[in-house]
């Protein structure tokens, strides 16, 4: 739907060396139209598409990631080290990252990015159109 944009490369040539943080996750998550961010449950940072999250972050340290990913990454995923099934979520097939490096850079991107369009596919045509997704 959205595709590899070269914003999507830049903002990985731009990462640093250090281990992803709350900071490039929320410049990444803010990048895309439609985003809006808002704390939850006390101290967790979602992230939203038409009020439907798709990324959740914890504001506290050790930094944990969880999004929405297809059927085939979450099975992928969980096989991972540091990568488990969401608390409350992981029937919908969502995973929780549980240390940064878990992932490189383009990962983070590219998991991100694919859990926001997952979550934007579903929403309705109208919505779609209100958050400029389409045309």
């Amino acid at each position: 739907m959205f595709g590899e944009g070269i914003y999507d490369l830049i903002f990985i040539f731009e990462l640093n060396s250090n281990p992803m943080d709350i900071e490039q996750i929320q410049k990444l998550c803010l990048s895309w139209p439609g985003v809006t961010e808002d704390v939850k449950w006390g101290n967790d940072l979602c992230f939203c598409i038409g009020e439907k999250m798709f990324c959740v972050t914890g504001m506290v340290q050790p930094l944990m990631v969880s999004f929405k990913c297809s059927n085939e990454d979450f099975e992928e995923l969980c096989e991972r080290e540091d990568i488990v099934p969401a608390p409350y979520l992981a029937r919908n097939k969502w995973v929780q990252v549980q240390r940064p490096s878990a992932l490189t850079k383009k990962e983070w991107v590219q998991y991100i990015k694919k859990s926001y369009e997952l979550i934007a596919a579903k929403l309705s045509l109208k919505q779609r159109k209100q958050l400029g997704l389409i045309k």
